[in-house]
């Protein structure tokens, strides 16, 4: 209203300033968080951190996500690990939890303290893998009770070279890359390999960044580590993993073995864990996180994890709409799960 009472002699001025902004804007570089101003102040913003693991997924979405936006969300995506993630979002710090494995009792206690109630939603499948260089000619699978002599406690500075686990294997020292104690990871494959969650070695190189972890197995001929199966797919060129020999013969990490409940026990359930109050009154978050289930199926798949069937996400929509907030692993890890058995947990939940 107030332009049509400007006298004639200001339009000039305002064409001229017209085409200093369309100038401008049209030679600014865009990047991720390009276009993040809206109309009376900043973008809305949804804060994210936790899993390594899960990231690549979160990432992705947000990605996309942003494309269907005029007016972009800034989205604070980041990986401090699982358990990092947990603090920062049991203290009401973050929106969204990324996480490798489910909430345990003493975060959900911390959670629970603070006042933060959760919505639990599974949105993929994972083959944590073992991996060794491809100058490894030697090593092509191993057992679980050989990675349990590798990696228990009392390994640590005792079980140095290759030929102490298996003696067919040469005699040269072998260098360990795994994930950091902050990280989901490090708690589920302690407990899947050593029998306890966090019992393990310490002299080894640790991160909650999968892809420290990546190049130091690829520049390290005499290298063993494990991550996230997203992260080997990504760098086969530089790992070569190994089939997993639990007492029903060495089986490698594929979506079919998933699937089939074959790869077992270091298949695991990837979740997001999302702060039920911030659902309810940031409608950002919410309209996110319907994105994110209503897309995951294909992202998924297009960053090399294993996808739940449709119900899946159908069920984890019902939990979003209805505001189900809890978690259906009694705060631990549960080894040995397959979909189906996860799909039966979540429905009846």
């Amino acid at each position: 209203m107030r332009a049509r009472q400007m006298n004639v002699t200001a339009k000039p001025l305002l064409f001229a300033l017209g085409i200093l902004v369309l100038t401008t804007s049209c030679s600014t570089p865009t990047n991720s968080n390009a276009n993040l101003a809206v109309a009376g102040g900043s973008a809305p913003t949804i804060k994210i951190d936790g899993s390594s693991t899960v990231f690549p997924i979160t990432d992705a979405i947000a990605k996309e996500y942003n494309k269907t936006k005029a007016n972009k969300i800034n989205i604070q995506s980041a990986f401090s690990g699982t358990t990092a993630g947990f603090r920062k979002f049991c203290a009401g710090e973050t929106d969204i939890s990324n996480a490798s494995r489910p909430i345990n009792a003493e975060e959900m206690k911390a959670c629970n303290q603070a006042g933060v109630r959760f919505i639990e939603l599974p949105v993929a499948f994972d083959a944590l893998t073992v991996v060794v260089n491809p100058q490894n000619n030697w090593a092509t699978d191993i057992t679980r009770e050989e990675l349990k002599k590798l990696w228990e406690p009392a390994a640590e500075g005792k079980i140095t070279k290759w030929n102490q686990i298996r003696s067919s294997w040469p005699d040269r020292p072998i260098n360990l890359y795994g994930a950091g104690k902050d990280s989901g990871t490090f708690d589920y494959f302690t407990e899947a390999v050593t029998g306890q969650s966090r019992a393990s070695r310490n002299d080894y190189t640790a991160s909650e960044d999968d892809s420290v972890l990546v190049q130091g197995v690829a520049k390290d001929s005499n290298a063993l580590g494990y991550f996230g199966w997203s992260y080997f797919e990504d760098n086969q060129d530089k790992l070569k993993a190994l089939a997993i020999d639990s007492g029903k013969g060495a089986i490698l990490p594929t979506r079919q073995t998933v699937e089939k409940a074959q790869y077992q026990p270091l298949a695991r359930p990837l979740f997001i864990y999302v702060n039920a109050q911030s659902s309810q009154k940031k409608p950002e978050v919410r309209e996110f996180v319907k994105f994110y289930l209503q897309n995951a199926n294909k992202v998924v798949e297009e960053v090399n994890y294993i996808p739940l069937p449709e119900e899946g996400y159908h069920i984890a929509k019902i939990h979003l709409e209805t505001g189900k907030v809890g978690t259906v692993f009694e705060g631990k890890a549960e080894l040995n799960l397959t979909i189906g058995e996860l799909l039966r947990k979540t429905k009846q939940f």
